[in-house]
C-alpha cells in the first residue's frame, strides 16, 4: 500500500494513487445498503429533531410577542453564523481525513489529524465568544435597532456559548468519520434539540423574559452536547489505537489538514450565511416583526431539508473513502443512489409545502400568513436543488475544496447584493428571491463541475423515477387543485390520495429506486446488479 498525504487546496484530485478493494461482504450492494441503512436511521432522528425544532419556532411565536421573536431570531442568526466561523470548515475535513485514514489503514494518524482541527476551533471560538460580548452593544445597534438593552443582553448570553457549540459539531463530525453515526443521533438529534424544546417550553410556560431567559434556555444544551460528544469521541480513537505502536505527531498532519480545510473554512461559513444573514437584515432593515415572519416561513423549507441532512450524513464517509481508494464507480453509485433517494424523500415534502402554506403558516399564529409566497418561491427553488443531488459533499469528498470555496463566495456575494438590493422594497420576499438566487447558483455550477472533472451526475435512473413519481403523484395534482382554487379538505383528500399512489408507485419500482438496499446488508449478498447510469 502506498501511503500519500491529502492535499486538495488547488482542487486537484487528492485520492491515494492505488486502487484498493472493496470492502467485503457485499460488493457493491455493501456501501449503497450501509448508506440506505444508517440513512433511514438518520432520517428517523433528524425527523424528530425537526419536528422538535419546527415545534420549538411555534412555542416562541406563541410565547412572546412578534417583535420579541424577530429579536432572538436575528441573535440565533448571528449565534450561528458565529459558530461556523469558529468551526473552519473543519467538521468537512476532520471526517474527510479520518475516514480516508481507515479506509488507507493509517490508525496512526487520526489522533494527529483530529488535534490539529480541534485546538484552532477551541482558540477561535473563545475569540469569537470574546470579541461577541465587547461588541454586543454595537452589533444590536446595527441588527436589532428597536430592541434597546435586551438587544445586548440577548446576543451576549448566546454568543458566549459559541465555543461549546463549535466544539460539540466537530466531535461529532469526527464520529462520523469513523463511520458512527450515533453519537451524532443520540447527542445532536436527539438529546440537544429536545431538551432544547424543554427548556424553551418552560420558559415560555412560566412567561420568562425573551431577552435573557430564553436565550439561556435555548443555548445551555450546547454544553452537555459538547461533554458527551468529547468523550464519545475519545472512546473511539482510543478504540482505533489499539494495535498501534507509535502516533504520527500532529506536526507532520497539519499542513495536510489545512490545505484540504482552509478553503472549506470559508465556504462553510459563507453556506451559513446565506441561511442566515438575510434574517438579521430584514431586522435591521425591516424591523423584528419582518424577521420573525420571514423565520416562520422559511421553517418549513427546514422541514424538507431534513432528508438531505440524515443521506449526507450516512453517505459522506463512504464517498471519502471510495475517493481514497479511487473507486469512481463505487462514489458513482452512491451519488445516483442517494440522490434517487432524496428526491423520493423530499420532493412530496416540497410540493406539500408549496399547496399547504397558508393553512400550516397559521400554526404560528395570526399574521403570518404574508409569508406565503416566500413559502411558494423556495419550495419550487428547492425541487431543482435536490434534483442536483450532494454536489457539494461529493466535491468536497473529492477534493475540490477550492472549487467549494469559490462557488460559495459566489453564492454569498450574490445572496448578500440582492438581499441588500431588495429586501427595503420588498421586504421578506425581496429576501426569498436573493435565497432563490444563492441556492440556484451553489447547486447548478458545482453540478457542471462534477461532470466537468469527474463526468460524474446524479441522474441515474432511480432519481429520473422518483422525480416522475413525485410530479405524477403530488405535483400535477395538488397543482391542478391549487389553480382551481378548492378548498383546504379537498387539497387534502387529493393529498392523502396521492400519498397512497405513491407509496404504491415506490414499492413497484423498489429496484429501480434502491429501495432493495436497506436489506443487501443483513442477506450480505456477494454480488449485486451494477446501477444503470
Amino acid at each position: 500500500m502506498i501511503r500519500t498525504d491529502a492535499g486538495g487546496a488547488d482542487g486537484r484530485d487528492v485520492a491515494a494513487p492505488v486502487a484498493e478493494p472493496a470492502p467485503a461482504g457485499g460488493g457493491a450492494a455493501a456501501p449503497l445498503g450501509g448508506a440506505a441503512r444508517q440513512g433511514f436511521a438518520n432520517l428517523v432522528g433528524v425527523g424528530l429533531a425537526a419536528a422538535a425544532g419546527f415545534g420549538l419556532n411555534i412555542v416562541i411565536t406563541r410565547g412572546w410577542s412578534v417583535r420579541e421573536a424577530g429579536m432572538f431570531f436575528a441573535a440565533t442568526s448571528a449565534f450561528m453564523i458565529a459558530a461556523a466561523a469558529a468551526r473552519l470548515g473543519t467538521d468537512v475535513g476532520t471526517i474527510y481525513f479520518v475516514s480516508r485514514h481507515r479506509a488507507l489503514d493509517q490508525r496512526d494518524r487520526i489522533r494527529g489529524t483530529i488535534a490539529v482541527g480541534l485546538v484552532p476551533v477551541l482558540a477561535v471560538g473563545a475569540l469569537l465568544a470574546l470579541a461577541g460580548w465587547l461588541a454586543a452593544p454595537a452589533l444590536a445597534r446595527l441588527t436589532m435597532p428597536d430592541a434597546g438593552p435586551g438587544g445586548v443582553t440577548a446576543l451576549r448570553v448566546l454568543l458566549a456559548f459559541v465555543p461549546l457549540a463549535a466544539l460539540s459539531d466537530y466531535a461529532l463530525a469526527a464520529c462520523q468519520g469513523f463511520g458512527q453515526m450515533r453519537p451524532l443521533l443520540t447527542v445532536e438529534r436527539l438529546g440537544r434539540t429536545l431538551v432544547q424544546f424543554v427548556g424553551v417550553a418552560v420558559a415560555a410556560w412560566l412567561g420568562l423574559s425573551a431577552t435573557s431567559a430564553l436565550p439561556l434556555a435555548w443555548a445551555v444544551p450546547y454544553l452537555f452536547a459538547a461533554a458527551v460528544a468529547l468523550v464519545w469521541l475519545g472512546r473511539l480513537v482510543r478504540r482505533a489505537e489499539r494495535d498501534v505502536t507509535r502516533a504520527v505527531p500532529a506536526a507532520e498532519q497539519f499542513g495536510p489538514f489545512w490545505r484540504f480545510t482552509g478553503p472549506r473554512a470559508l465556504s462553510t461559513l459563507a453556506a451559513i450565511v446565506v441561511q442566515r444573514l438575510d434574517i438579521v437584515l430584514l431586522s435591521a432593515m425591516r424591523g423584528p416583526a419582518d424577521a420573525a415572519l420571514y423565520t416562520a416561513a422559511t421553517r418549513f423549507l427546514a422541514l424538507g431539508q431534513l432528508s438531505g441532512v440524515a443521506l449526507s450524513s450516512s453517505v459522506q464517509h463512504r464517498m471519502a473513502a471510495a475517493f481514497a481508494r479511487t473507486d469512481h464507480r463505487e462514489a458513482r453509485q452512491l451519488y445516483q443512489a442517494a440522490t434517487g433517494w432524496l428526491v423520493l424523500l423530499s420532493w412530496p415534502a416540497y410540493l406539500l409545502f408549496a399547496a399547504f402554506a397558508e393553512p400550516m403558516l397559521s400554526l404560528f399564529g395570526s399574521g403570518y400568513g404574508a409569508g406565503r409566497r416566500v413559502v411558494l418561491l423556495l419550495a419550487l427553488t428547492m425541487l431543482v436543488a435536490t434534483g442536483c443531488g450532494m454536489v457539494d459533499v461529493v466535491l468536497n469528498m473529492a477534493g475540490r475544496t477550492a472549487w467549494t470555496f469559490y462557488n460559495a463566495m459566489a453564492g454569498t456575494a450574490i445572496n448578500v447584493l440582492t438581499n441588500v438590493a431588495l429586501i427595503p422594497v420588498y421586504g421578506i420576499l425581496g429576501a426569498a428571491l436573493a435565497w432563490t438566487a444563492a441556492i440556484l447558483v451553489n447547486n447548478l455550477v458545482p453540478l457542471a463541475q462534477l461532470w466537468w472533472s469527474l463526468r460524474l451526475h446524479p441522474f441515474g435512473r432511480g432519481t429520473r423515477a422518483a422525480m416522475a413519481l413525485a410530479l405524477a403523484c403530488f405535483g400535477l395534482p395538488l397543482g391542478l387543485a391549487s389553480l382551481l382554487d378548492v378548498p383546504v379538505t379537498v387539497l387534502a383528500v387529493v393529498a392523502v390520495a396521492g400519498a397512497a399512489a405513491y407509496l404504491a408507485g415506490a414499492w413497484r419500482l423498489r429496484s429501480t429506486l434502491h429501495l432493495d438496499a436497506l436489506r443487501a446488508l443483513r442477506r450480505n449478498r456477494n454480488a449485486a446488479a451494477p446501477i444503470q447510469p
